[in-house]
């Protein structure tokens, strides 16, 4: 059977840059860091206290006051973003086939807060005490089942959990899905809300986070003074559809994505193959998958964590997928701006690499000082600029050695 192909016709994003796509895209456009001191809990006598919230969310604009009792910050996230991609499409249910309509919608962790306040209650009050909606409220996938709830989506519904690169993994699995003949619409993403006590303990014991209290030099990938991620929260969320079924309804299609690849390191549960192989064969896999060859490619919104082995890793993966074309292409992290939204940012980094395309912008990878000559390639230090992209690349690596890279193609009818 012929493959088809996939576009992106509505997006929608909550993150600690804006409330919206607009918004959040305009602020990555200017350069905006979105790591602050956390106002979630009282951080006293923690070493963490920067994060990339989302400020002012009201969930209410969304979804029924009754209903927003009964769902975790993360599916509130998710429904947001959902509801504005939706809107940006003009995807009308009532002329479309509902079972051909699916949802992959991710989430790393899922209920996270939700699990803390539950578990403390419970402690207190006795385990028979917690809240009914405790467990849908938890469980990771409560994201996509109320997405498919809110819109009667009767295709298959599910959620990628695959740490860092699960919002990777579900935009690459949706073009599968499309592609293949599954379905002709998915909505896709992830979502993230674990700006928590526990759940910050938890990376800090790891060793995972910075620890330092200037905003401006936490989240530093590719920088040689980088000592650990940002923890960060939000949504991002994107309708893909079949190209034919798009332009049948005279959709405004946004981008293309062609190419999709996923690996796994194989290697240990947090840290990656230091050599990049494994990450490295997820991007060639997308671009055979395209059949693109690698110096097609413009930019790749990176991983980039602003961890000591990530970057060095990735940077390592890029001269081994892309060789010599490796330093003529642009690299920047969007971490900078977000921190880390974990299952979340595959997905917003998705949506910023399609509108990068779009506008034919490169954001900047922020907070650049000190040159690490492990990550040599061209980062775009500190200011976005313009440039004529046609092919961009995103990457997500998460632990466990799960490897995602998607391809995506400037829209040129």
């Amino acid at each position: 059977m012929e493959k088809r192909r996939v576009v992106i016709t509505g997006m929608g994003a909550v993150t600690p840059l804006g409330l919206n796509l607009t918004e959040t895209w305009q602020a990555v456009k200017a350069g905006t860091c979105g790591i602050a001191p956390i106002t979630h809990y009282d951080t006293t006598g923690q070493k963490v206290t920067l994060a990339g919230e989302v400020k002012n969310f009201d969930p209410e604009q969304y979804i029924d006051k009754r209903e927003c009792r009964k769902l975790d910050r993360f599916s509130q996230f998710a429904l947001a973003a959902a509801v504005q991609a939706m809107e940006q499409s003009g995807l009308v249910m009532e002329q479309e086939d509902s079972n051909r309509c699916a949802v992959i919608f991710a989430s790393g962790i899922g209920g996270f807060s939700t699990t803390q306040s539950e578990c403390l209650k419970g402690s207190e009050k006795g385990y028979d005490r917690v809240s009914p909606y405790f467990i849908p409220m938890a469980i990771s996938n409560m994201a996509a089942g109320n997405i498919a709830i809110r819109f009667g989506f009767h295709g298959m519904c599910t959620c990628p959990v695959t740490a860092c690169a699960s919002g990777t993994n579900a935009v690459g699995d949706a073009f599968r899905h499309i592609r293949d003949g599954y379905a002709d619409v998915v909505l896709a993403g992830g979502s993230e809300a674990t700006i928590t006590s526990l759940a910050m303990g938890g990376f800090t014991s790891l060793h995972a986070l910075h620890t330092g209290t200037d905003p401006l030099r936490a989240s530093i990938p590719f920088d040689a003074e980088r000592s650990g991620f940002v923890m960060g929260e939000g949504a991002g969320a994107l309708v893909m559809e079949d190209y034919e079924h798009a332009k049948a309804r005279g959709a405004n299609i946004l981008a293309e994505v062609v190419g999709y690849g996923c690996t796994c390191d194989a290697h240990h549960i947090t840290a990656p193959l230091a050599d990049g192989s494994g990450a490295a064969g997820a991007m060639t896999q997308a671009l055979a998958d395209a059949s693109v060859s690698a110096d097609c490619v413009d930019y790749i919104n990176a991983h980039g964590t602003s961890t000591p082995m990530n970057d060095a890793g990735e940077t390592a993966a890029v001269k081994l997928a892309f060789g010599e074309h490796a330093k003529q292409l642009c690299i920047s992290s969007t971490k900078s701006m977000t921190g880390h939204l974990l299952g979340a940012s595959g997905a917003v980094e998705a949506i910023f690499t399609a509108m990068a395309l779009h506008d034919s912008f490169v954001p900047a990878t922020l907070g650049h000082k000190v040159a690490d000559p492990a990550c040599d390639l061209d980062i775009v230090p500190n200011e976005g600029r313009t440039a004529n992209l046609r092919y961009a690349m995103s990457n997500s690596l998460g632990f466990g050695g799960h490897n995602a890279s998607i391809l995506l193609k400037k829209w040129e009818g």
